[in-house]
């Protein structure tokens, strides 16, 4: 039987979620200061949503806001996507810098739909 976790900062997709925060503040130092209020603003703080997000539905203590919390940081991870993608169109990054970071962005959704899924998966499963 696998023991149980001792805090939400053993999980993986927590762990990814702290090394595209990481990211995402690099890609961002190169960005205008006049977008700082912008969209450097938009992806930091949606990058710092997703494993907060993580972190706080692992705290709550059930499946069902566990599970919930995981979908909110879902969902600030696409919400970061799109500023990612916005920011290489409007060439506040290379394309080259953005890519890496998108590439980091879907390895963690697929992380956190496994997750979710497995949530859901023992809500239904006979006690």
């Amino acid at each position: 039987m696998k023991q149980p976790l001792a805090s939400y900062r053993e999980l993986t997709v927590w762990r990814d979620g702290i090394a595209l925060v990481k990211a995402c503040y690099l890609v961002t130092r190169s960005f205008p200061k006049d977008e700082l209020f912008g969209l450097t603003s938009q992806i930091r703080r949606s990058a710092v949503s997703v494993p907060a997000n993580i972190a706080e539905g692992y705290g709550r203590g059930t499946r069902k806001d566990y599970a919930r919390h995981l979908l909110i940081a879902q969902g600030s991870l696409k919400e970061l996507e799109t500023h990612l993608i916005i920011s290489a169109e409007v060439g506040c990054a290379p394309q080259a810098e953005v890519d890496p970071v998108l590439d980091r962005c879907d390895h963690l959704g697929r992380g956190l739909g496994a997750l979710i899924r497995s949530l859901r998966a023992l809500d239904n499963a006979p006690i």
